[in-house]
């Protein structure tokens, strides 16, 4: 079943890329990066030569393992971090919680890159909870700014780092639909119904959310720092042939796992990628209503004439229908190898629905109004998509962490501009903040489209060059399979990397 020539002895990577005379063919700015230093350290376990072959039924075994740790952990911190989000929604807060993307995103980023990426999560996440514990103790506005500053600064390497552990130790079929568990979050609304209810005197009910949501953001973190792996090269959770394994699996699809060093180049390369500028602005058209939607949804269903205990419980429906369509375009983008099209279908409903929410203002039809709600919600599954995408479509690890950073601060730029979208003015109805959602999303399906013949574009030109590269040098299909091998670990770019495919 397993065929193996050295499991136990790391192959020690040529200085050069020079290996023989069917040497890998890349951009000229390559050639330079194929050491011990430059590539992953992948190279230090498995080399750049297949040395190890395990079965399908293996490598299935291997996956549920995986699946068993990793998923859940990272729906863990996902599902603290949405429930602190929305804990403001209750507690009928404002705060600056976003703007600390714009300032500690990059510099977040740069650190983990230098680092064991789950141990500095568990960190940050551990001290975000006792920051969160500490904003039942605040009486003032200074303070409680304060408090969601710094707990931002913690909170801005989670998606940067879930991403870039999803990449590293699954395919690239398989990355979405785990990515899209992290969006399985139903029972916020439940959590604030129950404390709404409280009515003693010792603490009012939105602090308690904070002492509650604080003590299970420690929790998580312990968790993350004892069982999550930095990568399949440091993963304790897994043997040694097992870890061998994991990075077996994941080399024809050339996306790499880790590198330590920051490379000028790729910085450059990702700046320069027009994909990476058009992921930015499809994450700002998702993120504008989301900014809105997340702390004024509750406003639009007591709008309709609901109590407060009720609008709550009502709210909660509309987590169960964002997260099923979550999961569908999860399972739709791996099954049919399509990034784009998923992301169509999140946004859909969501422009249906505000345009209900448009055309039946003041009808009274309190039934087709919340319909319209529960539909709007939808579209918050194209962010999931939008961070597989950014998994499987680049390549590099610091280009990787570059456009991720550029990814969360235009989601956070996003959500602060979506909070002014719904003025005091328009209230209750928010007629101008709805027909803005619609008008943006639809502009955002363009963008999509255009992404996708974009990277259809792209994977035509490395198929005609990797055609010609195989005539020019006499290769067979074997040669062409060795060298893409080769290259998987090298830590090139999306662009240096012709055996690199994208995913559209």
């Amino acid at each position: 079943m397993i065929q193996r020539d050295s499991i136990d002895k790391s192959e020690k990577v040529p200085p050069s890329p020079v290996a023989d005379e069917k040497q890998t063919v890349v951009d000229s700015e390559a050639a330079s990066v194929v050491d011990t230093l430059q590539g992953d350290e992948a190279l230090h376990l498995v080399g750049r030569e297949r040395t190890a072959q395990f079965s399908e039924e293996y490598n299935r075994k291997l996956r549920k393992k995986l699946d068993f740790i990793i998923p859940p952990l990272c729906a863990a911190v996902y599902f603290t971090q949405f429930l602190d989000k929305t804990s403001l929604n209750y507690a009928r807060q404002v705060s600056c919680h976003f703007y600390r993307f714009l300032f500690w995103e990059f510099p977040t980023v740069y650190i983990s890159q230098k680092l064991r990426v789950a141990k500095y999560l568990g960190g940050n996440i551990i001290v975000w909870g006792a920051i969160l514990m500490l904003h039942a103790a605040t009486t003032s506005f200074g303070g409680f700014f304060a408090l969601r500053f710094l707990l931002g600064m913690c909170e801005s390497c989670v998606a940067p780092i879930l991403i870039l552990i999803i990449s590293m130790f699954y395919k690239k079929d398989e990355q979405a639909s785990r990515i899209s568990w992290f969006y399985v979050m139903v029972f916020g609304g439940f959590v604030a119904y129950g404390i709404s209810f409280y009515d003693g005197h010792a603490l009012v009910p939105y602090k308690i959310i904070y002492i509650l949501l604080g003590g299970l953001a420690i929790v998580v973190g312990l968790c993350v720092l004892i069982w999550l792996p930095d990568s399949p090269v440091h993963a304790r959770v897994l043997t040694k042939e097992e870890r061998v394994a994991a990075l077996e699996r994941v080399r024809n699809d050339q996306g790499g796992t880790s590198n330590r060093k920051w490379k000028k180049d790729q910085i450059i390369e990702a700046v320069c990628d027009v994909r990476a500028w058009l992921i930015v602005l499809s994450t700002l058209l998702t993120s504008i209503p989301n900014g809105g939607l997340s702390n004024f949804s509750n406003l639009i269903i007591k709008s309709f004439g609901y109590t407060s205990k009720q609008t709550l419980i009502l709210s909660t429906p509309g987590g169960a229908v964002a997260s099923a369509m979550t999961l569908f375009c999860g399972w739709y983008s791996d099954k049919r190898d399509s990034r784009m099209v998923p992301i169509v279908f999140a946004l859909i409903p969501t422009i249906v629905g505000s345009g209900m929410l448009v055309g039946l203002n003041g009808s009274g039809n309190k039934g087709a109004l919340l319909f319209a709600v529960y539909l709007v919600g939808t579209f918050g599954s194209a962010l999931s998509i939008i961070y597989a995408y950014n998994a499987s479509n680049v390549s590099g690890h610091t280009k990787k962490n570059t456009i991720n950073a550029m990814t969360l601060v235009s989601f956070a730029l996003g959500n602060i501009i979506g909070t002014e979208i719904f003025q005091p003015k328009d209230a209750p109805a928010y007629i101008p903040a709805k027909i803005t959602i619609l008008v943006l999303l639809s502009v955002q399906l363009f963008i999509c489209y255009l992404l996708r013949w974009i990277n259809y574009r792209l994977n035509v030109r490395k198929r005609a060059l990797l055609a010609a590269e195989k005539a020019r040098r006499g290769w067979t299909d074997e040669d062409v399979q060795k060298e893409r091998e080769r290259n998987a670990f090298l830590d090139l770019t999306d662009k240096q990397n012709m055996f690199f495919i994208y995913t559209m």
